[in-house]
């Protein structure tokens, strides 16, 4: 079992940063695949980034590359997100989220933590 717990969202101004956090539970936390996931009022929610277990391989929703970043560190149990330039658009609740690298769902989801990007 793996518990992910997500930090960091709040508000802020057009063109600003913010950083999120998931920290997680579990030993095995360094072999999965984590990712962050966003869900904007009345949209569905969307693959925002995923990084593996050694950050060698990192994806991105093309939308998004070159204003955020994925990372982790895995002596902290923790992967981050850094958001910068954001756009109004952006406001959503982000998740996280970590799966096993053979299976393609996601069983674990942290609670979501809101960010509101203001004009």
């Amino acid at each position: 079992q793996v518990q992910l717990v997500e930090s960091g969202g709040g508000l802020v101004q057009a063109g600003g940063s913010l950083r999120l956090a998931c920290a997680a539970s579990g030993r095995a936390f360094s072999t999965y695949y984590m990712a962050w996931f966003r869900q904007a009022p009345g949209k569905e929610r969307e693959f925002v980034a995923g990084i593996n277990w050694s950050g060698g391989s990192i994806n991105y929703a093309d939308s998004l590359k070159g204003r955020f970043t994925i990372s982790r560190d895995n002596a902290k149990n923790t992967v981050y997100l850094q958001m910068n330039s954001l756009k109004p658009e952006d406001t959503a609740v982000y998740y996280c989220a970590a799966r096993v690298p053979s299976i393609l769902s996601y069983p674990y989801w942290g609670q979501g933590t809101q960010v509101t990007v203001s004009s």
